[in-house]
């Protein structure tokens, strides 16, 4: 028996989930198998009540508008308090595209409002113009130096981030939140595990070091704590992201 479990549960996975949700989620199982340690998955859907206690890592992807209408009003009547609980605590909760949207305070798509989990101080809005699409590379620092994040982003809403909200990294290629600020995706929470992000594609295998720093933090060890693995086929999908988004390889 594994002496450690990686607890992940699901949010709305049957309607949040067009953005390769289920690689990001496969490619933890896979890395934490490999070392020896547990990992369990759940699932929660509308209605569905949340244990804050009972998870490690919550997971909310990216889906269609009006599957994301119906998660927001879940998430605000009937999870939100758990999520707020967990987070409280230091579990890691991780947003992909509609899901990083759904962090925040809310998002305005016209004259309706979706609200939020008010995890972070975030807004994002519709506006007209063109869709954010394509490559993208971010620098981020999550203690252990610059490191570089690739992925696609493919977005309508533009996110900005409040006085008391730090952006994940800094947009080196690609647009980010909103295409102007330079600043791509959230961190913050009490224990600065809350996460939002739009780059996906799907975002963990290709960034193997991202997908071991989230199940370190959920599992409250330190980020180089899990150990080195044969990353060949990570790394190769890493560096083609990286000139896909027209960085070198280095």
């Amino acid at each position: 028996m594994a002496e450690r479990t990686l607890r992940v549960l699901a949010l709305y996975p049957d309607l949040m989930n067009i953005y390769a949700d289920r690689g990001n989620l496969l490619l933890l199982r896979r890395r934490m198998e490999w070392r020896g340690i547990g990992f369990e998955l759940a699932g929660a859907g509308l209605g569905d009540a949340v244990d804050p206690d009972a998870h490690d890592l919550f997971y909310l992807g990216g889906g269609q508008d009006r599957d994301q209408a119906l998660c927001a009003s879940d998430l605000a009547t009937v999870k939100r308090e758990a999520i707020h609980a967990a987070a409280a605590r230091g579990a890691v909760v991780f947003g992909v595209c509609g899901g990083h949207q759904l962090l925040g305070h809310g998002y305005e798509l016209g004259s309706e409002r979706l609200p939020g989990l008010g995890l972070v101080d975030l807004e994002t809005v519709r506006e007209e113009g063109p869709r954010l699409i394509g490559n993208v590379a971010i620098e981020v620092d999550l203690g252990r130096g610059p490191e570089v994040l690739a992925g696609f982003e493919n977005h309508g809403g533009r996110t900005r981030l409040g006085p008391d909200a730090a952006a994940l990294g800094r947009v080196l290629k690609g647009h980010g939140n909103d295409g102007r600020s330079g600043a791509e995706g959230v961190r913050g929470g009490a224990h600065g595990t809350v996460i939002g992000t739009y780059l996906h594609g799907p975002l963990l295998p290709k960034n193997a070091w991202f997908a071991d720093w989230l199940a370190a933090a959920a599992l409250g060890l330190a980020p180089d704590s899990l150990g080195p693995l044969d990353d060949a086929f990570e790394d190769a999908a890493h560096a083609a992201a990286r000139r896909a988004a027209g960085l070198s390889d280095q």
